[in-house]
């Protein structure tokens, strides 16, 4: 056997290996044009959003006189409304199969919103207008994803939704950074500042409106699905599969996979406590309030920087690898937060905790499309939205309790350990893509 894998036929073998590894790679096709400006939509919609959300408690306390708990009574109505506002705008999405009017009139409804912070005197002004810019973010989020698993074959909607939300996670770098330089050379006062605002939300909705197009039927895999080939990705795989075997009724379900997902992925939420207590954490551990928004803008530059990573890797081995991936990251880090006792174990922490939502962001939204016909992309994106924004409440407000009375050690344990529990529930709950092929 070893002579013969060392004659001629053995050499010529060697030698067809060595010249395929030095052939080069065919190019990753360029991204519809629809996905490049829904991300350049984001950065400038986060610019907007950012320049003002940092500052927002510090000027309704201490400029317009809003207390403690109105403001949190205000936010938790104005995300409440977000998450409710979701499922029946993606569900209208599907019926009248267009996606981009609700799209556009949520964004430019909390474009127009959001500056007029600025001449907000009490407490029921202020909740008209973030009732307001929570409105338009709740009526075009689930269309919105939609519309760019509709713009895009199926082995690019990870690499789609990870540059989407590293556009989006530059945004809320820059914002802050922006509204910083603003206030800090004494360019304009606070007030001025939330309607400068303005600009960047503006450029939003004129890119939107003047460049985005709703994609022709077919003009994506999620319609009609090609043959597999060997080449074929484990995701765009598991789409054609299913395509194939769904009967004519299919559009009408959303199928149990994606329940079953959707139920893992709302237990997961439950350990997602707010990221203000990450922030407390890190006070707490002897990082400076003036080192804080460093800390925060460096989160953010780890998760644009691994966010096209992340969805991209995801169109070529699968998405199951980087959920769970991100998942046991997640559980790993707040265990950290529940053991740290330095500074610079926050900082580490910051850090590995920016791969998580990297390597999760874009592909959880990808599975969303892989698991649902095209016909009901816009319901299965309001569901996904709301479940997300539903669970957020109960588990910041638990976390919060279990700090106040049993300390952050034991409130970050709890946290990694629904975690925990929730990679468990997908493993056995959710199928692979092996087996949606099958």
């Amino acid at each position: 056997m070893a002579l013969n894998a060392g004659g001629p036929t053995g050499a010529r073998e060697r030698e067809r290996d060595r010249e395929h590894d030095r052939a080069p790679r065919a190019a990753r096709p360029p991204l519809a044009r629809n996905v490049k400006v829904l991300a350049a939509v984001s950065f400038f919609t986060d610019i907007a959003s950012e320049m003002i959300y940092p500052l927002l408690p510090i000027f309704l306390s201490s400029v317009v006189g809003v207390s403690t708990a109105a403001l949190g009574a205000i936010e938790g109505a104005a995300e409440s409304v977000s998450s409710l506002l979701r499922l029946p705008a993606g569900w209208w999405s599907d019926r009248v199969k267009r996606r981009k009017p609700l799209v556009l009139l949520g964004y430019a409804i909390a474009a127009a919103a959001r500056p007029m912070i600025a001449f907000a005197t009490s407490v029921g002004q202020v909740l008209v207008i973030r009732l307001s810019d929570r409105f338009g973010k709740g009526i075009r989020s689930a269309p919105r994803d939609a519309l760019i698993a509709d713009s895009v074959p199926a082995d690019q909607r990870g690499y789609a939704y990870g540059l989407h939300r590293a556009a989006d996670n530059s945004g809320a770098v820059i914002g802050p950074m922006l509204a910083w330089v603003l206030l800090t050379f004494e360019w304009v006062e606070l007030r001025a500042l939330f309607l400068w605002a303005a600009v960047p939300g503006a450029v939003s909705v004129l890119l939107l409106w003047a460049w985005v197009h709703e994609p022709r039927p077919g003009a994506s895999t999620g319609g009609a699905a090609p043959e597999a080939s060997p080449e074929t990705t484990p995701a765009s795989a598991m789409a054609s599969a299913t395509a194939r075997r769904e009967p004519d009724h299919a559009h009408r379900a959303l199928g149990t996979a994606f329940w079953r997902y959707l139920a893992v992925l709302f237990v997961f939420t439950l350990s997602a406590s707010s990221d203000a207590f990450t922030l407390l954490r890190a006070s707490q551990l002897g990082v400076s309030a003036a080192a804080i928004p460093i800390l925060w803008a460096m989160l953010h530059v780890v998760k644009v920087s691994s966010s096209v990573w992340g969805g991209g890797l995801s169109d070529r081995v699968g998405r199951r690898p980087l959920i769970l991936g991100g998942w046991v990251v997640y559980a790993s880090v707040y265990l950290g937060f529940a053991f740290a006792s330095e500074a610079w174990h926050v900082w580490s922490l910051f850090v590995v905790y920016g791969l998580y939502f990297g390597m999760t962001e874009g592909t959880e939204k990808a599975m969303v499309a892989d698991l649902v016909p095209a016909a009901r992309r816009g319901v299965a994106f309001g569901w996904f939205n709301a479940v997300l924004g539903l669970g957020a409440l109960p588990a910041s407000w638990v976390f919060g309790v279990v700090w106040a009375r049993a300390g952050a050690a034991a409130a970050f344990s709890m946290g990694a350990g629904v975690a925990a529990l929730a990679t468990l529930l997908f493993v056995f709950l959710v199928p692979s893509e092996s087996n949606r092929q099958r």
